[in-house]
């Protein structure tokens, strides 16, 4: 979507400004643009009536707009939701980030979760109303052009649950770090790495998904002289709270076996991350995917 300010309104920042194409179509946001669509299970989807002065006014959307200079698109939806309806970073859990690529201008639109029931506020000018509507009567309205194409495969996806289940013994021993002298420190440090990469997200091709990027929900399980090991909430360094988190389980026994209970009490896709062969075939019957030590290991590398 695009979006504009009130003609008596100086430019803010230095994001908010006009870009067009070689056809002379326009794009609201120098560095490129983006929008929060939050889903409640319960009333639906969060929509914005567009004030009439902005582009396609009028029309429902999602709360959005121009990203600022070096910013994170889904740092600038988290603030460009909560500046025009209100949206707190605290209630919200992210789920994925579908993005519109012109090459020369982008679009991005991440999707959260409400995890605690909000009243949005109508806090400036861009927006006429802000309403909770059910997902089977957003099509009814009269919608953003942008948000209506894009709206059927959002929707396809609104319930999908990622799991990422981690066998903290299989991987931690998978790299000769002297992991050994200490098992109980490897184990916690692994644990709180993991936030780090929760916090970033993952590819979607990574995880044979559709759209551009995830956010899993991580499941740490622990056995033996690493159980206790928990993450470090502040080891994914600054950003809004509505980033995906990691948990963990203690093994009262056999890790591989706690691993198949917690995999067998999930909903959604669950992706299985070991290099044990017998594990591997044991959660794959009871459909996830499974990923070797080293695929996790890899995205740690790179993202910590």
């Amino acid at each position: 979507m695009t979006d504009t300010h009130p003609p008596s309104d100086p430019v803010r920042d230095a994001g908010d400004a006009w870009v067009e194409s070689g056809d002379g179509r326009k794009f609201w946001g120098r560095f490129g643009a983006a929008g929060l669509l939050v889903h409640d299970p319960v009333r639906g989807v969060l929509l914005q009536h567009r004030a009439g002065w902005s582009h396609f006014g009028g029309t429902w959307g999602i709360p959005g707009g121009a990203r600022h200079q070096f910013e994170d698109a889904v740092d600038g939806a988290v603030r460009e939701s909560n500046e025009e309806a209100g949206v707190p970073a605290d209630l919200i859990e992210l789920r994925f980030a579908s993005v519109l690529d012109l090459g020369f201008w982008s679009y991005t639109t991440v999707i959260v979760e409400a995890v605690a029931p909000f009243e949005p506020v109508v806090s400036d000018p861009e927006s006429i109303a802000l309403a909770w509507v059910p997902v089977a009567e957003v099509e009814t309205l009269p919608l953003h052009p942008g948000f209506a194409d894009s709206w059927p495969e959002l929707r396809a996806q609104l319930d999908r649950r990622v799991t990422i289940v981690v066998d903290v013994a299989n991987v931690v021993g998978s790299q000769p770090n002297g992991w050994w002298k200490d098992r109980a420190g490897a184990a916690q440090g692994f644990v709180s790495r993991l936030v780090g990469l929760a916090h970033a997200g993952t590819d979607a091709s990574a995880l044979g998904l559709d759209f551009d990027r995830w956010w899993p929900a991580y499941v740490a399980v622990v056995e033996g002289q690493a159980r206790g090991a928990r993450p470090d909430a502040t080891a994914a360094g600054a950003g809004p709270s509505s980033r995906a988190g990691v948990s963990v389980v203690d093994a009262a026994g056999s890790g591989d076996d706690a691993i198949v209970d917690v995999v067998g009490g999930l909903q959604g896709a669950v992706v299985v991350v070991t290099s044990d062969r017998g594990l591997r075939e044991r959660v794959e019957r009871l459909g996830a995917t499974t990923r070797g030590a080293a695929w996790l290991t890899d995205r740690l590398d790179r993202t910590v």
